[in-house]
């Protein structure tokens, strides 16, 4: 597996919308657009320069004059056709000059006397045979690496370079030549466009397949590790409708127009979406309605070149189990005329929607949410069930946004740690709790370190709303938290974010030296850095890694490793 190198219809706008629709859908062929008058072509002579100077002018007439006109040959009426719009006319017009007919075009490849350059807008073939985990296909043309957007395995295709280096390039793809067995249909009309789905085109035993050798590839090739034990990834029951949270960057168009979606891959150019197959289905009703009300309301929209404007963002989450959704808009300032009648008109339209709120990020940064978030209307939090304990959930902190998924993979974590009741267990990164919790109930303590300190609170309140008393939580920094601890734990469960665990975290780590270590995390390559520093300076064997399909449709994936002294 090669590495890349250094997540119903969307309603996209005019100039993204794509023809034929989905199977399911209903859609007429797209119109060809009206020529602007300035662009339309004439039916009229073009107007002849004028001459100044008279004489020159009779001369050039009297120079016309004396030349041969050529006749046309008549057609016969009945040798003629008319043929449809778009279509070549079989009929040959014979010419007054005879001239060699042009050679047939052929594609750089199938021109026998064209050799294909490694460069630039250069066209070649290239077979497709895997995917990175960027979730482009990777392919070889000669002796080079060539990744390209929006293929699968299998496909052969034209492929027009964007990109080149020495060693790979990278294209777009120029047509198919032979489709891949593994191809199908993607249910999202925009998905070669939208940078939230990568793999809607390939059929999804390849997704888990590939998400299998993208982990195996990133412990061998980042941690150094031989012969490691990674198991088939547990597939997801539902491959769409499966996020329990979304959240939309909000911008004008050109037009002026309130638009929300998700950015193009590699750009900060917006697809305009009302919908995502993606999104758990009960948030599709919200998207048009708060875009238009936000639009009808006047309310500024954040200009990221020029840092002004207010509404950055539209965050909904919904809890998978109880139907109960938050609408979040994350603005720079929370005086938005109207907004208190206007949130009390979504929760009234809106049966499921028990909360709106503001988070304010008045910061010019690319994190989405800012440290305040104020309720507006309705609850701040929604109610949630997790592994048969109930969550309170506010809009800005982490909560798996598969849950069905996450569950799966605690079960697997419960199965291969075999948890007695004697255990000292510490959850480093533990969030709201999330397996905090359901892993308290197993063991005789257990500790939750967090940074977040608002995280900390609601793990507070959800081990009291389920009255679990055997669970501690500490504000702070994992490196720091770790070497303070009064005991030595038996098992550390670690679930970083993406960046893995500070080099401080698995120092302390390997200090305190536990007898296993679960390291949950959503991303191969830093987590085959980290056990590669646990596995050569702490002395610890993995014995093997459970990966988990947290993101169908997408390049991503969930890994547990498990870890003994």
């Amino acid at each position: 597996m090669l590495p890349s190198p250094p997540l119903p219809d969307n309603q996209p706008d005019a100039e993204e919308s794509v023809w034929p629709a989905p199977p399911g859908t209903q859609s007429a062929p797209p119109t060809i657009p009206a020529v602007k008058s300035s662009e339309a072509p004439s039916t009229e002579r073009p107007k002849v320069k004028k001459i100044i100077d008279t004489s020159q002018a009779k001369a050039a007439a009297q120079q016309v004059a004396v030349q041969p006109v050529l006749k046309k040959k008549t057609i016969p009426p009945t040798v003629r056709a008319t043929p449809t719009v778009g279509a070549i006319p079989t009929q040959k017009t014979e010419r007054v000059e005879t001239q060699s007919a042009p050679s047939e075009s052929k594609a750089p490849w199938e021109n026998v006397n064209r050799v294909p350059v490694w460069k630039e807008g250069e066209i070649i073939k290239v077979d497709i045979s895997d995917l990175s985990n960027g979730g482009d296909g990777v392919g070889r043309w000669e002796d080079r690496v060539v990744f390209v957007p929006n293929t699968v395995p299998g496909d052969e295709m034209r492929v027009k370079l964007t990109k080149v280096k020495t060693s790979h390039g990278f294209g777009k793809p120029a047509g198919i030549v032979k489709p891949s067995p593994q191809r199908v249909r993607p249910a999202c009309i925009v998905a070669d466009k939208c940078g939230g789905c990568q793999w809607q085109q390939v059929g999804y035993e390849a997704q888990l397949s590939a998400k299998q050798h993208l982990v195996a590839d990133a412990l061998t090739r980042i941690g150094k590790l031989e012969n490691v034990q990674v198991e088939p990834v547990i597939a997801a029951d539902e491959q769409l409708s499966y996020r329990n949270k979304a959240t939309y960057p909000v911008r004008l168009s050109q037009t002026k127009k309130v638009q929300a979606g998700y950015y193009r891959k590699g750009s900060h150019r917006l697809v305009n979406l009302n919908q995502c197959p993606v999104q758990d289905d009960r948030l599709d009703p919200l998207l048009a309605g708060i875009k238009q009300d936000i639009q009808d309301r006047e309310w500024k929209i954040y200009d990221e070149r020029v840092h002004k404007g207010h509404i950055k963002h539209i965050s909904l989450r919904v809890g998978r189990r109880t139907g109960q959704i938050l609408l979040t808009l994350v603005s720079r300032s929370i005086k938005l005329k109207g907004i208190h009648e206007q949130a009390q008109q979504w929760i009234e339209r809106y049966p499921n929607v028990v909360g709106v709120l503001i988070n304010l990020n008045w910061k010019k940064t690319n994190a989405i949410f800012g440290p305040e978030t104020f309720s507006i209307a309705g609850d701040a939090y929604l109610e949630e069930t997790f592994a048969g304990l109930n969550f309170h959930i506010q809009p800005a902190t982490f909560f798996q946004v598969n849950t069905a998924q996450a569950e799966r993979l605690l079960e697997h974590i419960e199965t291969e740690l075999a948890l007695t009741g004697e255990e000292t267990l510490v959850d480093a990164y533990c969030g709201v709790g999330t397996f905090t919790l359901p892993l308290a109930q197993k063991v005789k303590q257990c500790i939750g370190l967090e940074a977040f300190t608002e995280s900390v609170v609601q793990a507070q309140a959800n081990a009291a709303l389920n009255g679990i008393d055997n669970v501690e939580f500490k504000i702070g920094e994992v490196g720091v938290l770790l070497p303070e601890l009064e005991t030595t734990p038996d098992v550390v469960l670690l679930d970083p974010p993406r960046k893995g665990c500070e080099p401080e975290a698995i120092a302390a780590l390997i200090a305190i030296k536990p007898k296993r270590i679960v390291y949950v995390s959503c991303n191969p390559a830093t987590l085959a850095r980290d056990l590669r520093i646990l596995c050569e300076d702490g002395g610890y064997s993995l014995t093997r890694v459970q990966p988990a399909d947290f993101f169908p449709q997408t390049s991503h994936v969930e890994c547990a490793a498990f870890l003994v002294a």
